[in-house]
């Protein structure tokens, strides 16, 4: 058992509603995501991140659950997913599943019974006879959410709810509910599951009340939590999303006891380096970020099923990446953030979209990559909200892109068609026949990646390139060095190495935009070029 397993992998996020349908009723589903999982394993995935798949009313993509034990009949049966691990395991691919515990559905049972002021779930959430005057702050959804404390008309009261009405927070102070999380991990344990993607993370923790200024985290019941996981499974993971200030973090890895953290601070800082062209901003974030227990591990990514949260740039620097990659209102959300796709975003050039996808792979953590992105699927922003980026997984040119045999008017969502992201042009069957195609080159970097686990293992150094425009970095793991370049501008440009002489005479080139057979002393980038080369090690 590789207790660590997670510090070399490559997750693949999938919404089931809209990866692939195989009963024909326009609804993604367990049964279709098990029938494509050698495309996965050809891809060299090592990990599934499934977005939420539980019984749900789906206003919010699942997050609003009604039953944290089940299987929404359209997505399959526990059978289904129970052989979903079974056969991903056997492909050498684990299952990781989100994991929501900061609310439910106001359809669950719990908060239906809770209603009832002498109901014994009375205390599962919380209750106020008044809201407090600041209602309004700390909204998770501004423009779209207007307070955290909605009244229910059966009961007279009024129930907290961070994201939307229809999402009342769970009283984590209750011991009874604590008790309910733990048969929660249990059970999904039991089922096979390698970890959780734990949502809303800082909110879990926070307890929440009238009289809240300032709160008691409670990082020791994460721990708990943690305990519990490794007892029942001694491999099984954590993944955290918090998107908090540095001088936090440590008490969600060490204290709260998670495995993994998404990166927020360095995802925003690296789309400020791609909207400047200037390596600055990444190294700038990767400093920030140092210094994790060694146990623990970033999870990097640059898009996922939400937005593109910018709120922690200043005003300035925000406004510039919106600029550059959001320019329409259309395009922006929650005045933070950004709801399109890495291509669009990257306004469909190659170049650049391998140089970003090339740069996220080397840089220390786990790469964690959204669906489609590896064929450079585009968005639908006709869609509400983050539902822009969660359309139907491309697979064909045939009629509803061969994700569901249905009438299209039945899809749970819109296939995109027509124009440059269209289906008829962008699609996993026309790009596995394309050994030059953006799906041939992912499986390189893929495989590249696993082949150098310095990156995901080992330590790292900031390398001096001598050019505002190349990021260069140095990754180091029992002896095996591996040296990465990057140049974030449409122009070529010349850097130096930044290494001392190495065991190799010649650096062994892993992977290149283009041969680069000039050497090193220096060298010159292509405009958006990136270089990967073993300096030392096995050569």
């Amino acid at each position: 058992m590789d207790d660590r397993w997670y510090k070399n992998a490559i997750i693949y996020e999938i919404d089931l509603r809209s990866y692939a349908d195989s009963d024909g009723d326009g609804i993604g589903d367990l049964r279709g995501l098990i029938d494509r999982l050698d495309y996965l394993a050809a891809l060299g995935i090592t990990c599934i991140w499934l977005l939420p798949f539980s019984p749900s009313p789906w206003r919010d993509g699942g997050y609003d659950v009604t039953d944290h034990y089940g299987v929404h009949p359209e997505l399959g049966t526990p059978g289904d997913f129970v052989e979903l691990v079974h056969r991903a395991a056997a492909r050498g691919i684990r299952v990781i599943i989100d994991l929501v515990l900061n609310h439910t559905s106001d359809e669950h049972p719990w908060f239906q019974a809770a209603r009832d002021p002498d109901s014994p779930l009375r205390d599962h959430y919380v209750w106020a006879d008044t809201p407090p005057d600041d209602a309004e702050r700390g909204v998770v959804f501004p423009g779209v959410q207007e307070s955290t404390w909605t009244l229910d008309e059966r009961s007279g009261k009024h129930y907290f709810h961070r994201f939307y009405e229809f999402q009342p927070d769970l009283n984590v102070a209750n011991p009874d509910v604590r008790a309910e999380f733990r048969r929660i991990l249990g059970y999904w344990i039991q089922q096979g599951v390698a970890g959780f993607r734990m949502d809303a993370l800082p909110f879990l923790i926070e307890p929440a009340g009238v009289e809240r200024p300032k709160p008691e985290p409670h990082f020791e019941y994460l721990k708990e939590l943690r305990a519990f996981l490794q007892w029942r499974r001694g491999d099984a993971v954590l993944l955290g999303e918090a998107n908090v200030e540095r001088d936090r973090v440590e008490d969600y890895f060490t204290t709260g006891g998670m495995h993994m953290i998404f990166n927020f601070p360095l995802n925003q800082l690296v789309w400020l380096a791609l909207a400047k062209g200037e390596a600055g901003p990444i190294a700038r974030g990767l400093e920030h970020t140092a210094g994790i227990p060694a146990t623990d591990q970033w999870a990097t990514f640059l898009r996922n099923h939400d937005e593109v949260d910018l709120g922690r740039l200043s005003e300035k620097d925000r406004q510039m990446v919106f600029e550059a990659f959001g320019p329409e209102p259309s395009m922006q959300l929650y005045d933070r953030g950004i709801r399109r796709r890495l291509a669009p975003m990257l306004g469909g050039d190659r170049r650049r979209i391998e140089m970003a996808m090339s740069l996220l792979f080397s840089l220390p953590g786990t790469p964690v990559i959204l669906y489609g992105d590896e064929i450079g699927m585009g968005d639908l922003l006709s869609l509400d909200e983050r539902e822009a980026v969660r359309t139907p997984m491309q697979w064909n040119d045939e009629e509803n892109t061969g994700f569901s045999t249905a009438d299209p008017d039945r899809l749970a969502r819109p296939v995109i068609s027509g124009g440059d992201y269209g289906y008829e042009r962008v699609n996993v069957a026309a790009q596995m026949r394309d050994a030059g195609s953006l799906l041939s080159w992912m499986k390189r970097l893929v495989h590249t990646r696993r082949e150098a686990p310095e990156v995901g293992l080992g330590d790292w150094e900031l390398l001096e390139t001598g050019n505002e425009h190349v990021f260069g970095l140095r990754a180091e793991w029992e002896g095996r060095e591996v040296a990465v370049y990057h140049n974030l501008d449409g122009e070529p440009q010349k850097a130096r190495m930044g290494l001392e002489p190495t065991e190799l005479s010649h650096p062994l080139e892993l992977l290149g935009d283009r041969d680069y057979d000039e050497g090193w002393s220096p060298f010159e980038l292509a405009g958006y070029g990136y270089r990967w080369a073993r300096v030392r090690g096995v050569a």
